[in-house]
């Protein structure tokens, strides 16, 4: 098969890779289009970790079953079936599994990933194996480059399902990239009737105010006091802070009113300063959130009935073979790139 593989750090190569060998429960997967996260990005630099070369990265992704295994027959799965697939590959054995909490799956791994613990290949190639069980079926009427966003939808539906949201509440979301302009839609959906975006890109603000952002804040210092302003001093019920750094961390903080909740989504540092007085002394409830824990079904039926809209987030449909120009125009970050989808 070919593959778009991360042969060093910063240094891809198109070519062939050797075909996936898929067990007695696995699909084989044709990749029809494959979306470039932004973690892959991160990841392709060495600064995450968790690309170690060599790999073929990609978990956003979906296509056609070329081939089943007997078990994942035996289940119903057939040669031609459209399908997209979790990007956690968990045991399906342990308590946390068990319990139905398999994004903390004791022995998880992630298609696309290499860590030191362990390689797994991903769906930046021709074919794919994976286990039945992570797999889900699209309706007819769905575009392969639209299916690529469950799994993004469906973090930004988990984040937003770790929250308490009430019908009416204020949110405010800081980060408008990916993640967090579906998190903006996500919390819609859940019920909140004002949410506000934060970020220092006005451009992504005018975006997030067209998926349904009451209002885009530049990111400042006051942004905080901006939406204390904006809520007749009482702050936002919610704030998700889907960034990963103090200075965003710290405004999410002081955005919210008393007893308030903080959804953490963003981690690209590994530590941040958390305002530890303002949490302890206004009783605030932060909110972790890991990946996704069954959230597929509900993301593909908000992308199919448009409640989360991901068409309006594709910057570019490209060939992958053109795959690591397309990374190192989204690394030297001079355009306005949101989602860049590979087709194999």
């Amino acid at each position: 098969m070919k593959a778009l593989t991360l042969t060093a750090y910063h240094q891809f190569q198109f070519g062939d890779a050797p075909d996936p060998a898929p067990e007695a429960g696995d699909l084989l997967v044709r990749i029809a289009a494959c979306g470039i996260c932004g973690s892959d990005v991160h990841g392709m630099d060495g600064s995450s970790g968790r690309r170690i070369p060599p790999l073929i990265m990609g978990h956003e992704a979906a296509g056609t079953v070329e081939a089943a295994g007997p078990e994942a027959a035996a289940q119903g799965w057939k040669p031609g079936d459209r399908v997209t697939f979790d990007s956690t590959v968990y045991c399906g054995e342990c308590d946390f599994c068990k319990a139905g909490r398999v994004n903390l799956c004791t022995s998880r791994n992630v298609l696309g990933v290499s860590c030191g613990d362990y390689r797994r290949h991903g769906a930046m190639a021709e074919l794919l194996a994976l286990p039945a069980r992570i797999a889900h079926r699209l309706p007819d009427g769905m575009s392969f480059e639209e299916a690529a966003f469950a799994e993004p939808v469906s973090v930004a539906l988990h984040a937003v399902s770790r929250i308490p949201v009430q019908k009416g509440d204020v949110a405010v979301v800081f980060g408008t990239g990916i993640i967090g302009l579906l998190v903006l839609q996500a919390l819609k959906r859940a019920g909140a009737e004002t949410v506000y975006a934060v970020d220092l890109d006005e451009g992504r603000l005018r975006l997030a105010e067209q998926l349904g952002a009451a209002a885009g804040i530049v990111s400042t210092p006051d942004a905080a006091a901006q939406i204390r302003e904006r809520t007749g001093g009482r702050g936002a019920d919610i704030a998700m802070e889907v960034v990963g750094i103090s200075p965003t961390l710290k405004l999410a903080v002081e955005s919210v009113r008393v007893g308030g909740s903080v959804g953490l989504v963003g981690n690209i540092h590994a530590e941040a300063t958390l305002p530890l007085q303002a949490a302890v002394t206004r009783e605030l409830t932060l909110y972790g959130s890991c990946a996704v824990c069954g959230e597929y079904p509900e993301a593909i039926a908000a992308i199919a009935d448009g409640t989360i809209q991901v068409k309006p987030l594709i910057s570019a449909v490209a060939p992958l073979a053109e795959g690591s120009d397309w990374f190192g125009r989204l690394y030297a970050g001079k355009e306005d790139l949101i989602k860049v989808i590979l087709q194999p």
